[in-house]
């Protein structure tokens, strides 16, 4: 195929795609632009392993830092492991692409994206989410797209299509629609407590623009003479499934019509009737052909017993309106949640119980110096101050493994837990500590990510962190049969692995913060959508009551052993004066008062201890440092030395000037010994300040009024 280029005109903006230029040797690759904005996007499918039985596709997302014109810090000056954003891209072009391959499809596929150019205004992960699928159409890989995405965002009062990176931080949603002709197939969402009607209402105006970019890819596939590829499953011999079949769909009914079982009491009962059958094939004769089946497949006795499962279990909720824990579709778990578990050391703690799933939340609150320096990537922003992450110990399913690093699921959880809480957080000007919130998992039977969430919440709450308003999460399952649609709430794991669906919406009492949709299935329609929304926020609500039960309102005292930080604003010009020549002042503030000193380039300075006293004290000695001085005002001061011709006094912490001998008293002095000793309080007056910044004080004018006035603002500094 030779080089082809096509540019198709969206929302006031171009997308250029260009193609046979780049990577010739993969299956399919795509240069996708908009702006200055660049990606290459390849597909490449290989054959399938043996003893494969799931799809293996990894998806990656690369970003080159000279794709904005920098070089990479660090010793070896070159990307290293992905940071956390390019994670989550990769995880956010993975979730929408995933569900339209064919299920039967074994063969190892790989889809890489890779930024090569970035400008400040076109984000490069919803350009990635579309190539992703030019590039898999070109590679003739089995496909029920196409499949593309936009970004919406809300500017004023008006939705806009693939906002700038301004408009993103400047608006009330972001906001990623991806879907296929079938419908939406993946939303993933931030907002500052939008309502729920205007979040459906994004959603339907993102697929408007997702179904053009749809049928522009097949304008593009059809002037390159590229039809969809249509390949059939191989055929399989039905004997051995017929087999397991009949001797296993009456108990499997009977199972799960015992709503009373626990999760684990019917997983064993499930194992029990799958190695029953397994056994009564190993009796069959060798020459057998449901037992020479099954050695053939040994696979095939747990697929098809999961299949069996999975269709009787949908049946039952399609047909009679139950669950297999005997719940209504729109009936929460039993709820219960407590705060204070830990001992103070731990500056806040919450436990969430949502039926069998567990988290157990902690928030650490830190000085501005503990603030997240994000590594090396192509965003703008390079701090955090707010940071959630989210543990999943094998425990927490009954399993053993061994543990390593957080994972793409541990990261994208932690990453929709910290979204939610986002829009609730104090200012940085009202409350200035930086916080961490660790989200631990003790045990799981779905939506552990929403239970992070509300865990998440009490425990900011517990340690006295002045959030706006408590934030709740629900998450919802969808089982559809045909034309039959049932929406799930609060979904267990078992309807979460045989739902087609899984719908996470956080928020607060006002609107919705955070939402996540995954689909199993090729589309969903914005009516469906809508009631999926709709069903949660009655979740959200109920919820939420449960966990106000536990605390109502954030602490008005925070944990003892939590830092206390206080800040004073100085003019930026004088930073240098509080760090002194190599540090050397700010290092002997400090050693003075054990408090630590965090400074701004706007002249913010942030004092922490966890002695609040130590904290006071610094301040006194940095607001004297930096204070400025108008000739004429009194202060109360203590003599720090004596010389000839007058005495030092110290009147503002680090603030020093002098009294000549002539301005100690309305006479003459023959000696400075004989009006004032070295530690006197003595009540000054600031005379003069000369040309060099010296300051000169007197003790001669000052009013009974102005020493009183100076004696009381001292008290109150000390």
């Amino acid at each position: 195929m030779g080089e082809f280029e096509k540019s198709i005109s969206f929302d006031g903006r171009d997308i250029r795609l260009k193609v046979g230029l780049l990577a010739p040797q993969a299956g399919g690759s795509v240069l996708i632009q908009s702006g200055d904005t660049a990606v290459l996007v390849t597909a490449t499918r290989s054959e399938a392993r043996e003893g494969i039985d799931f799809l293996p596709l990894t998806v990656d997302y690369e970003e080159r830092l000279y794709a904005a014109g920098r070089i990479p810090g660090g010793i070896m000056r070159r990307e290293g492991r992905p940071p956390e954003r390019a994670i989550l891209t990769s995880r956010l072009i993975d979730r929408p692409i995933r569900p339209l391959f064919p299920s039967w499809l074994r063969d190892d596929l790989q889809i890489v994206a890779t930024t090569l150019s970035m400008d400040e205004l076109v984000p490069p992960d919803v350009l990635a989410v579309t190539g992703a699928s030019i590039a898999t159409l070109l590679a003739k890989i089995p496909f029920l797209g196409p499949m593309a995405a936009v970004r919406v965002g809300l500017v004023g009062d008006d939705f806009i299509i693939n906002p700038t990176y301004k408009e993103i931080e400047d608006g009330d949603l972001d906001l990623v629609v991806a879907g296929s002709p079938d419908g939406v197939i993946m939303v993933e969402a931030g907002a500052n407590q939008l309502p729920e009607r205007d979040i459906v209402e994004a959603i339907d105006f993102g697929y408007e623009a997702v179904r053009d970019l749809i049928q522009a890819q097949r304008d593009f596939m059809a002037a390159l003479g590229i039809e969809l590829v249509q390949e059939q499953p191989a055929s399989v011999d039905a004997t051995l499934e017929n087999f397991i079949r009949d001797r296993a769909t009456n108990e499997i009914k009977a199972i799960l019509s015992q709503f009373d079982l626990g999760k684990k009491e019917r997983d064993d009962a499930l194992d029990v009737v799958k190695d029953s059958i397994a056994a009564s094939i190993a009796l069959l004769a060798e020459d057998d052909s449901i037992r020479a089946a099954a050695t053939a497949n040994s696979k095939a006795l747990s697929n098809t017993f999961k299949d069996i499962t999975k269709k009787l279990m949908r049946r039952q909720i399609v047909e009679d309106y139950v669950r297999v824990d005997g719940r209504k579709l729109d009936e929460v778990r039993p709820v219960s949640a407590s705060v204070g578990l830990l001992p103070q050391r731990v500056h806040g703690s919450g436990l969430f119980n949502r039926g069998l799933t567990q988290v157990l939340s902690i928030c650490t609150l830190g000085t501005p110096g503990d603030v997240q320096n994000l590594p090396d990537d192509l965003q703008q922003d390079q701090h955090k101050r707010y940071m959630h992450h989210y543990n999943f110990p094998p425990f927490s399913v009954g399993e053993t493994k061994p543990l390593r690093a957080a994972g793409r699921r541990e990261i994208g959880h932690g990453a929709l837990a910290e979204r939610a809480l986002l829009p609730v957080l104090p200012s940085k000007k009202d409350f200035p500590y930086v916080i961490r919130v660790v989200s631990e998992v003790l045990s799981s039977n779905g939506s552990t990510s929403m239970g992070s969430v509300c865990g998440s919440t009490i425990a900011l709450m517990d340690a006295g962190v002045p959030i706006s308003k408590p934030v709740s999460g629900a998450a919802m399952g969808l089982i559809k049969e045909g034309d039959e649609v049932r929406v799930l709430t609060d979904i267990q794991g078992i309807e979460d692995f045989l739902g087609d669906m899984d719908f996470k919406v956080a928020g607060t009492d006002t609107g919705i913060t955070a939402l996540q949709m995954d689909m199993k299935i090729s589309g969903l329609s914005i009516a469906v959508i809508k009631q999926a929304v709709d069903q949660a926020k009655e979740a959200r609500l109920h919820i939420l009551e449960k966990m106000l039960l536990a605390i109502d309102k954030p602490r008005t005292e925070m944990s003892p052993y939590a830092p206390r930080l206080l800040t004073v604003k100085i003019d930026p010009d004088m930073i240098g004066l509080v760090i002194g020549p190599g540090g050397k002042t700010i290092k002997g503030i400090t050693e003075e008062t054990g408090a630590k000193i965090d400074i701004e380039d706007d002249g913010t300075v942030t004092i922490s201890a966890m002695d609040e006293n130590k904290a006071k004290k610094a301040r006194g000695i940095i607001q004297g440092m930096t204070r400025k001085l108008n000739e004429g005002d009194v202060y109360l001061g203590r003599v720090t030395r004596i010389i000839p011709i007058g005495a030092f006094v110290e009147f503002l912490p680090g603030k020093e000037g002098m009294i000549h001998i002539s301005q100690l008293a309305d006479y003459r002095v023959g000696k400075v010994e004989d009006e004032v000793a070295v530690a006197d309080e003595v009540i000054v007056k600031v005379r003069e300040i000369d040309n060099k910044g010296r300051i000169n004080l007197t003790r001669l004018g000052i009013h009974p009024d102005q020493a009183a006035a100076a004696r009381e603002q001292a008290a109150i500094n000390a």
